[in-house]
């Protein structure tokens, strides 16, 4: 069988491959357990800087491959079924993305749909080509988006853009993905993955202690009120004032003054 997936380093960049094009990506247990296992390799290796999530092929991602995980109705029960949802493994898998305190891109060089467009929503920086698309067909299913993609996608983009996609299961493309904040940017397709490998060689230059202390206060600080988000940077900067990376980083800042004419 060929491999849905392939790992690999490229410099500070760990890379996580989908790679079931013929299948439009759609989403497998080896595939999500694919992403597991690069999450825990991007955990434990303190000089990978960035995870990058791609795809091979026309579409990013159709979105969970039904015959190959199960997914349908059943006769459990209301709460039978929400004490199983709420221990499902890729539902873990998303939140660890949002808790790890490093950054994880996802680059989405054609469609991103259903469960692809919900992990996405837990990655810190979503690119996208112009060639893109996002949906959330989730009621063809009698369902809402029940992994994140509700919730997430409303604190991403608000209730206005929320209805749009979930209600009135609408296809937004790239350009207006950005125009709502769904995406951080567009670039051509032709120049799609040099972009994208640049801008994660950037993020992979900036201090690391800094860059988890900033994940952290971020996602803390968008539910607080503004006396108390105020106290969040106050305490994460007290954590960070004298360190290593401070230190070094003001060495190179007074160096580079003293440098100017």
């Amino acid at each position: 069988m060929t491999a849905e997936f392939h790992i690999e380093r490229k410099g500070p960049i760990l890379v996580f491959t989908f790679d079931r094009p013929a299948k439009y990506n759609a989403l497998t247990r080896d595939m999500l357990g694919g992403l597991h296992t690069a999450l825990i390799e991007y955990t434990k290796d303190h000089t990978a800087r960035v995870l990058l999530i791609r795809a091979e092929g026309r579409y990013f991602s159709a979105g969970i491959d039904l015959n190959s995980i199960g997914a349908g109705p059943d006769d459990e029960g209301p709460s039978a079924f929400r004490r199983r949802y709420r221990q499902t493994a890729h539902h873990w898998l998303y939140d660890e993305f949002e808790a790890l305190e490093k950054p994880i891109v996802v680059a989405h060089q054609g469609m991103c749909m259903g469960a692809a467009l919900e992990f996405s929503l837990s990655c810190d920086f979503r690119l996208a080509s112009s060639a893109a698309g996002y949906s959330l067909p989730e009621f063809s299913m009698g369902m809402i988006p029940g992994s994140g993609g509700t919730s997430r996608l409303v604190r991403t983009v608000g209730g206005h853009w929320a209805r749009w996609l979930i209600m009135a299961t609408q296809t937004v493309p790239a350009a207006q993905a950005h125009t709502i904040g769904l995406v951080h940017d567009v670039y051509p397709v032709e120049e799609f993955d040099e972009r994208v490998e640049q801008f994660c060689l950037h993020l992979a230059e900036q201090p690391p202690e800094v860059m988890a202390a900033a994940k952290l206060a971020i996602e803390l600080a968008q539910d607080l009120d503004r006396t108390q988000a105020r106290n969040v940077e106050r305490l994460i900067n007290s954590s960070l004032n004298g360190g290593i990376e401070q230190k070094s980083l003001f060495a190179e800042l007074r160096a580079r003054f003293a440098r100017k004419p």
